[in-house]
């Protein structure tokens, strides 16, 4: 793709651009494509700035890469000066520079059709150019939202604080003690009967029962 686009950027310079690139090769500033959703009929301001040299002229180009076709929006020098290529429409494009070190492209009351990439070349002394990747305009397209990501909650897993030795022996226990509670509890009302039947004899009774044994 950058091949093409570089391709595709110098076949739509103007004659008078073409003239004066007489120098080295420009060469591509690997940087990634921004991508920006504007609103329909809004405005947008893409910022194009020098790096560490002084730029004579800095061009602009709109691309659209499924279309492969690029339009030559125009130029500024150092002077503030533009110009622009043919059938730009003047009342929505402006090109004007900023600072020293930056330009900048307005483009007004935004469509579909100027969805695109807008990139820029900068052209400094000894015909010095780089080309940068530029900003990518969807206008009228939605910005895509990233689903949330829910943590799984935590399972709460039941903590028994009792061992399963002391439990079994608790079991065990409880086994053997009911029995012996309800034994001694016959014994002693087999023991309140006793003494109650002797309480209801007569004494020559009672005394007749302890010379028979």
């Amino acid at each position: 793709m950058i091949p093409l686009t570089l391709a595709l950027l110098i076949g739509s310079l103007p004659t008078s651009v073409l003239g004066q690139s007489q120098g080295p090769s420009p060469s591509l500033l690997q940087e990634s494509v921004k991508v920006q959703y504007p609103k329909i009929f809004s405005t947008e301001i893409i910022e194009c700035d020098c790096l560490n040299f002084s730029c004579d002229y800095v061009y602009w180009f709109h691309s659209n890469p499924d279309q492969q076709k690029v339009q030559f929006i125009g130029y500024c020098n150092s002077a503030n000066r533009d110009s622009y290529g043919i059938g730009v429409d003047e009342k929505r494009f402006k090109i004007t520079k900023k600072s020293s070190m930056s330009f900048t492209l307005r483009i007004n009351n935004l469509t579909e059709e100027d969805t695109g990439i807008y990139s820029c070349v900068l052209k400094g002394r000894k015909n010095m150019e780089v080309w940068k990747s530029g900003v990518l305009l969807l206008p009228g397209v939605m910005l895509p939202t990233v689903p949330v990501k829910t943590k799984p909650k935590p399972t709460v897993r039941s903590v028994c604080r009792c061992s399963e030795r002391k439990s079994s022996q608790d079991g065990c226990g409880s086994l053997i003690l009911w029995p012996l509670v309800g034994i001694i509890a016959s014994l002693a009302l087999a023991l309140i009967f006793i003494l109650y039947y002797f309480s209801r004899l007569p004494k020559k009774c009672r005394h007749h029962f302890v010379k028979k044994r």
